[in-house]
């Protein structure tokens, strides 16, 4: 006799596999390297099922890095509601604006930083010389 549950959130124990791939994902791809070259070490044909498996699932070469130009060019896909895409690209465009802003206030700073250190540069070597001349 088998059987049937109605619970939707019921879902049976995942495998070793899944539950190892699922471990190694939580962790990046240096861990699924480590794990290749680990296998090659030990047991070659481990690491080379390994590399043969990040290869063919597309881990090896899968970019989850928040590189400005990955994530500016999935910010730039279009959901389809006009409306919500005039107001994505607006919002990116402020926050773009106050991102430079940001930038040039800081290199304001640093300016103003570095020449308050050359004026006092300066100040120092006018006393050092000026006492110099007066001993």
């Amino acid at each position: 006799m088998t059987t049937v549950t109605t619970d939707p959130t019921y879902s049976p124990r995942p495998s070793w596999l899944a539950r190892t791939e699922a471990w190694m994902d939580a962790r990046g791809k240096g861990a699924w390297i480590a794990a290749m070259v680990l296998g090659f070490i030990f047991f070659w044909p481990l690491g080379l099922a390994l590399l043969a498996y990040m290869t063919w699932s597309k881990r090896m070469f899968s970019s989850k890095s928040c590189s400005r130009k990955s994530s500016r060019a999935m910010m730039s896909r279009s959901t389809g509601n006009r409306a919500f895409d005039a107001y994505k690209a607006d919002t990116l465009r402020r926050l773009e604006e106050e991102q430079d802003n940001f930038e040039a206030f800081l290199e304001r700073l640093r300016e103003a930083k570095d020449k308050a250190e050359f004026d006092q540069f300066m100040d120092e070597r006018a006393k050092r010389d000026e006492t110099a001349t007066n001993a």
